[in-house]
């Protein structure tokens, strides 16, 4: 398992949120940010990626505990789409509370007009 010390988060804040050890990328969650009314604003969690050499250090979940300790921070929830973070928000309900279905259906008709190479 990695040490939670060696890895750093770089967020771009609307697409992105990386982690890294040194200057190396070794892990990503892509995401976009649901902001229009009549929903609450979210990030939408679409694909959670870990570089095959690192597999099995933790660092999806590190990636995952961070994603929506940044999404609270800022006053967003989170849609959990990717299947990564569906597992682990049901593992960690204390730190990832459920969207509603108003807002899940919404992340899903705007993940469903993007194109599919995006994520």
């Amino acid at each position: 398992m990695q040490d939670m010390a060696d890895i750093e988060f770089d967020d771009d804040g609307r697409t992105r949120l990386r982690a890294l050890l040194g200057q190396e990328q070794v892990g990503q969650i892509a995401y976009f940010v649901l902001d229009e009314p009549p929903t609450a604003a979210a990030r939408v969690g679409v694909h959670t990626e870990v570089d095959p050499a690192h597999q099995g250090e933790g660092i999806a979940g590190m990636l995952a505990a961070e994603f929506y300790r940044r999404a609270a921070e800022a006053g967003q929830g989170v849609v959990p789409l990717c299947p990564y973070l569906k597992r682990w928000s049901l593992k960690h309900p204390e730190q990832a509370p459920a969207p509603t279905e108003e807002l899940t259906a919404r992340a899903k008709a705007v993940l469903s007009q993007d194109d599919p190479a995006t994520w």
